[in-house]
């Protein structure tokens, strides 16, 4: 049986990915940050059927000791400070756990076993403001916020052991992608979060920033599932994950709350001091390069990735009612 390991398994993407490990027949072994075991709950499905182990990111002997007790066949990197509203939240830590960090793990693989197989979650966020759109694996980086600036450094730091040492390391340029895990800490969750309780009666309004701010939005379950179509390529690569159709924030709003049976203009109001400036230059990626190569499609669209998401957070409400 394969092994593999997973950093930031008690997230969105961590979860999905153990999922779909599970059902290959991979024993899944989730990495959790110091002190993260005990205080964080695992979704239903993966309690009982994955192993977890705490690290220190920034240990580099204690990285090197859990791949040479484990030795994966792939591993997959998700920890990270989040991007959404915490993108300048303290830079030097981004900068350690985003950057620093991956190349602790390059070079903890490049010493225990290069024959591991390993995949980064990246972001499009290192593009930043943007040469032109749609961005492909060949459009210039540019990143404007801490966390893209860390991003572009593990990027870099992946094709360097890649050329230099050999790695089978990968990265996946991930573009917005939501699901019923998402944390608050994003505007999609916590426009879905809000509706619902609005549906409720539990909330009366929604503020949110500029509404007409556009993202590429996929599914989580997509995306996991182009990064594992990655690693198992016969020459490791970088490729774009995104869907290449833009939604404003407006239309997730309209979405979510006509789903619900509601007008968003009744609920929804702008606060000028949320208020972000919409680029100039659109955030959207061009996947086509993982479509041709890795015959990645993704199959959840965005009306229905709304739809699960809204479901999954109104199902909650009504049982936690139900057990109260």
């Amino acid at each position: 049986m394969k092994t593999v390991l997973i950093t930031g398994i008690f997230g969105q993407d961590g979860s999905y990915l153990a999922e779909f490990m599970l059902d290959k027949g991979y024993r899944v072994v989730g990495i959790a940050n110091l002190g993260q075991k005990s205080s964080k709950i695992i979704v239903p499905s993966l309690l009982g059927k994955i192993e977890i182990v705490e690290w220190d990111m920034l240990d580099q002997v204690v990285i090197s000791d859990i791949l040479l007790r484990f030795h994966p066949f792939e591993m997959y990197n998700y920890a990270a400070y989040s991007s959404g509203e915490r993108m300048f939240d303290d830079p030097l830590s981004i900068g350690q756990i985003n950057g620093l960090a991956v190349a602790r793990i390059l070079e903890g693989i490049r010493a225990t076993d290069i024959k591991i197989r390993f995949c980064q979650a990246s972001s499009s966020e290192m593009f930043g403001e943007a040469a032109e759109t749609p961005q492909s694996e060949k459009t210039p980086f540019n990143p404007r916020s801490p966390y893209g600036a860390a991003k572009l450094y593990a990027h870099s730091m992946i094709n360097i052991y890649r050329k230099r040492y050999g790695l089978f390391a990968c990265s996946a340029i991930l573009y917005n992608h939501e699901s019923p895990r998402r944390g608050l800490n994003f505007v999609s969750k916590k426009i879905v979060q809000e509706a619902v309780k609005i549906k409720l009666g539990l909330s009366n309004e929604l503020v949110l920033g500029n509404l007409d701010v556009c993202r590429d939005w996929g599914f989580a379950g997509d995306y996991v599932l182009a990064m594992w179509q990655m690693l198992q390529q016969p020459v490791a690569d970088d490729y774009v994950v995104a869907t290449g159709k833009v939604h404003s924030v407006r239309q997730f709003c309209e979405s979510v709350f006509g789903y619900l049976g509601l007008d968003y203009r009744n609920y929804v109001r702008e606060d000028a001091i949320a208020y972000r400036k919409a680029e100039s230059i659109q955030l959207v990626g061009n996947a086509e390069k993982a479509r041709k190569e890795i015959g990645w499609v993704p199959k959840v669209g965005f009306e229905q990735m709304v739809k699960l998401m809204v479901d999954a957070d109104l199902s909650n409400y009504l049982q936690n009612k139900t057990k109260k």
